[in-house]
């Protein structure tokens, strides 16, 4: 439960795990078919395959970010410290929803 109010309180707080500049694939590109709001999250990996490991991801959105779109965007991780740990290292993570929806390219 504690996890839970903290992920809650960085979300409300808008403090991010880190930064990145995130691309959500349109429709025709194995994309989603509407668009993203606040409160949206998805599993992370840094592979674009299916997912061995993956990271709950919540980005601090301010609007619906449609497919299509890109935009700069900080992310918060329920499992925090140790989804960023393995995230930064590759310097790219893709976003998942019954596949590859869209990808994030850490600036920080």
């Amino acid at each position: 439960m504690a996890r839970e109010s903290t992920l809650r309180q960085r979300l409300a707080l808008g403090l991010p795990d880190l930064t990145a500049e995130v691309y959500l694939y349109p429709a025709d590109a194995a994309g989603r078919k509407s668009p993203v709001g606040l409160g949206w999250g998805c599993p992370c990996s840094i592979t674009n395959k299916a997912p061995v490991d993956g990271w709950d991801g919540y980005p601090l959105l301010q609007s619906e970010m449609t497919p299509g779109e890109r935009r700069t965007l900080g992310f918060v991780f329920l499992s925090g410290a140790e989804a960023t740990s393995a995230l930064t290292a590759k310097g790219k993570f893709y976003l998942w929803e019954a596949g590859v929806i869209g990808e994030a390219n850490i600036i920080r």
